[in-house]
């Protein structure tokens, strides 16, 4: 009966990057970048950009899922302030196919090896 199952729509989130009131640069995910951004505005996001608003989003880069989306976040906050600034475009589309192509490299499972 599997097989007859409706399979669900694939996610969509996006990694964005949003300069501060302040100049600091923010990063974070979400499904709607537009209504995550009036959140952290209102008060309602991030403990780091309350009263650093208003924030003006630099750029975004969609997903196909939460976990690709936390990883590329994960790896943009690794990033020096500077290289995030630069992060733009294809640039940001470099990073996450390396970032990809990581998960995909520890996501293979080796055969076992056989003995005798």
């Amino acid at each position: 009966m599997l097989g007859h199952m409706a399979t669900a729509p694939q996610e969509r989130w996006f990694v964005y990057i949003a300069r501060c009131a302040d100049g600091t640069l923010y990063t974070g995910i979400a499904r709607d970048v537009a209504a995550r951004i009036a959140a952290h505005d209102a008060g309602r996001g991030a403990r780091y950009t309350r009263g650093r608003g208003p924030l003006t989003v630099c750029t975004s880069r969609r997903c196909n899922s939460k976990s690709t989306a936390l990883r590329l976040e994960a790896a943009i906050k690794r990033l020096p302030r500077h290289h995030k600034a630069r992060l733009t475009g294809h640039a940001l589309q470099l990073l996450a196919r390396r970032c990809n192509a990581r998960a995909q490299r520890s996501a293979r499972v080796r055969a076992p090896r056989r003995t005798g």
